[in-house]
């Protein structure tokens, strides 16, 4: 009896085996922490829809940060959620906004051993839950908004930001973005583009998380889900505005953006595994389902494996454990 000299089964014979051909690779340092930090609280505050994720006070973020840095995940993502908000986003680039405030807490803690990220965009810090100022007829203001994140990015880097992520998908806000800072004598500062953010269904967690105010969607900026191509154009342009990295988000239901993306620009290219994501693996362990961290790390593996270089994901010090 004759037998294929190919046996691919001889290097999966062992875990050994497997560990010294395996292809894609997880480690911390590739996986980015988003932490909420929440005005006015003392203690931390569970998210209901994000079982083991809270909104951190000032002191329990400080505590997490270091555990984090400790762990040797690459970085940490904040996002503030402000006590009073306006139509503009004024605590946006307030100095003593909960943002602005968080980070330089964050930085005295932990100094250079995390990249320290600051979300940058209104919809935390609005009374109407959009990304940008809204105009007469009640839409977006593209223009009026790139004025505001000029002045926010200015405060988050003063604040000490290292990376700031860009996720609002208003047109030219990189290069908006990048022009504020380099004025400012923030040279340094690095720029993160949600370049292919799609309008899709996954977000809603999030929502609770920063007790969005949103009425509506957020389809006239953010991508279409049904679009690909659109995805790398964005990418590319915002490459092409400054962008040090591009992001795709949501991970999940985008890989196949996500390895377009990866094969169109030269650049690091990451993915946010949001809240929905999140909140889906948990539900379904929760019931007893699937295997809960076999299916983190799965799916992580497979954001890897798309092409990504880094993954924002709320698993990050759990995984990190774990690798």
């Amino acid at each position: 009896m004759s037998f294929p000299t190919h046996r691919p089964r001889r290097l999966r014979q062992s875990p050994a085996v497997r560990r010294l051909v395996r292809e894609t690779h997880l480690v911390p340092a590739q996986l980015v922490l988003p932490a909420f930090v929440r005005e006015g609280l003392t203690e931390r505050v569970p998210i209901g829809s994000m079982p083991g994720v809270v909104q951190h006070s000032l002191d329990s973020l400080r505590r997490a940060a270091a555990d984090v840095a400790a762990s040797g995940i690459g970085g940490i993502m904040l996002f503030g959620v402000p006590a009073v908000r306006d139509a503009i986003g004024s605590g946006a680039d307030d100095p003593e906004g909960i943002l602005n405030v968080a980070t330089r807490a964050v930085v005295a803690e932990v100094g250079d051993a995390l990249v320290v990220q600051t979300d940058l965009c209104l919809d935390e810090f609005t009374d109407h839950g959009h990304c940008g100022v809204l105009g007469a007829g009640g839409s977006v203001d593209n223009d009026a908004t790139l004025e505001r994140y000029g002045a926010m990015a200015i405060a988050q880097a003063e604040a000490g930001s290292h990376l700031l992520g860009l996720s609002g998908m208003m047109d030219g806000q990189v290069a908006h973005v990048r022009a504020a800072l380099d004025d400012a004598g923030h040279t340094g500062t690095i720029l993160l583009a949600y370049a292919a953010k799609y309008a899709g269904a996954f977000y809603g967690p999030f929502r609770e998380a920063v007790d969005s105010q949103l009425t509506g969607d957020r389809r006239t900026y953010q991508l279409d889900p049904a679009n690909a191509r659109e995805g790398v154009r964005e990418a590319v342009a915002d490459v092409d505005e400054g962008a040090d990295i591009v992001m795709v988000k949501p991970a999940m239901p985008y890989l196949d953006v996500l390895a377009d993306v990866r094969a169109a620009v030269d650049v690091p290219v990451w993915a946010y595994q949001v809240s929905g994501e999140y909140a889906m693996v948990e539900a379904a362990a929760a019931h007893g389902w699937i295997d809960r961290r076999g299916a983190i790390l799965e799916s992580l593996v497979g954001i890897r494996r798309a092409g990504a270089d880094a993954v924002l994901t709320y698993w990050a010090a759990e995984a990190a454990a774990w690798l």
